[in-house]
């Protein structure tokens, strides 16, 4: 059922025992926010536990009280019970084992416009939002805390990365002025940028060999990035990676392909003027018009082919 930003805020006041998660292969706009959500919480009384199902980037370690965020894989218990399993930055399908450790009615918050609220009790979804932070800041006017300097930074972290550090097309006036407020609560913009932008001499040496991979297809309006497993095992986070290519001129439509697992890969778009979304969900993903991801259950040439193949029919 989908509800309104007031509605959310009083499921969170009503619960007691919250679990908060967000989806795989995690960005600075999931862990921003489920840690963001955690301070809140925190700062109202709540008994809140975090779980991501995948390894958390070292660049967002600078976020705090990010050690706090649980792995369902290394947890001993086999059921949790809570009152509210709140699910953010994406669908149910994209939180891994939490779904079935978790048992609790669920609140979807998120802005991505490919979510369909299936499986969950209740959905507030704002497809105009810059990012899930950007939903969290609003949600703070509903609650009885006040905008502390914790969830001040991750918040910041999570709306800066989604925006490409407010240089992509999702930027508004709206998430200009929360940034405004994120940094009159003590966020310092340059220590964060610092921080995401860092890379360790293994991921640089690894994203060299990335590099290498890149290939141009439908008369140079596609640029792809292919990360299979020897080079995966070469860097610790592909953060910014696709940005590289991204730029280049001409080019429409930017992807990486990233093996993850055997027969498992994921695909990250980005794009100038297609909607990728509708590519990531014709093959099983979602995300936003200009920026869009998916996984491929499959080898990881199979996976080239398939998504070639799907970008090549939405320019035609």
């Amino acid at each position: 059922m989908k509800i309104e930003i007031e509605e959310a805020a009083k499921k969170l006041q009503s619960a007691n025992n919250i679990v908060v998660t967000a989806h795989i292969n995690p960005d600075g706009d999931a862990i921003g926010s489920s840690l963001a959500l955690m301070h809140i919480l925190h700062e109202m009384n709540k008994n809140v536990r975090v779980f991501i199902d995948d390894v958390i980037p070292p660049n967002f370690l600078i976020l705090p009280q990010i050690n706090e965020i649980e792995h369902p894989v290394e947890l001993t218990e086999k059921e949790i019970s809570a009152d509210l399993l709140v699910v953010l930055d994406t669908q149910t399908d994209r939180i891994g084992r939490t779904l079935n450790l978790v048992k609790a009615p669920i609140l979807n918050i998120d802005h991505h416009v490919t979510n369909e609220g299936n499986n969950v009790d209740w959905l507030y979804l704002n497809a105009e939002a810059a990012a899930t932070c950007e939903i969290i800041f609003d949600l703070i006017k509903f609650l009885p805390i006040n905008l502390t300097e914790n969830i001040a930074h991750c918040l910041y972290a999570g709306l800066a990365t989604d925006t490409g550090f407010f240089n992509y097309a999702n930027t508004k006036p709206s998430t200009l002025r929360a940034a405004a407020v994120l940094i009159e609560a003590g966020v310092k913009p340059n220590v964060i940028a610092e921080e995401m932008e860092r890379k360790s001499l293994a991921d640089f040496k690894g994203l060299c060999e990335v590099l290498k991979t890149v290939e141009f297809f439908y008369d140079g309006k596609v640029a792809g990035l292919f990360i299979n497993e020897a080079i995966a095992h070469l860097v610790d986070s592909t953060e910014g990676f696709i940005d590289l290519i991204r730029v280049i001129d001409g080019v429409e439509i930017a992807f990486m392909l990233t093996c993850k697992d055997k027969n498992l890969n994921r695909v990250s778009m980005r794009s100038r003027t297609v909607d990728v979304s509708k590519i990531a969900r014709s093959l099983g993903g979602g995300g936003h018009i200009r920026a869009a991801g998916c996984s491929i259950n499959t080898s990881f040439d199979e996976a080239k082919k398939i998504i070639i193949e799907a970008i090549g029919k939405s320019l035609k």
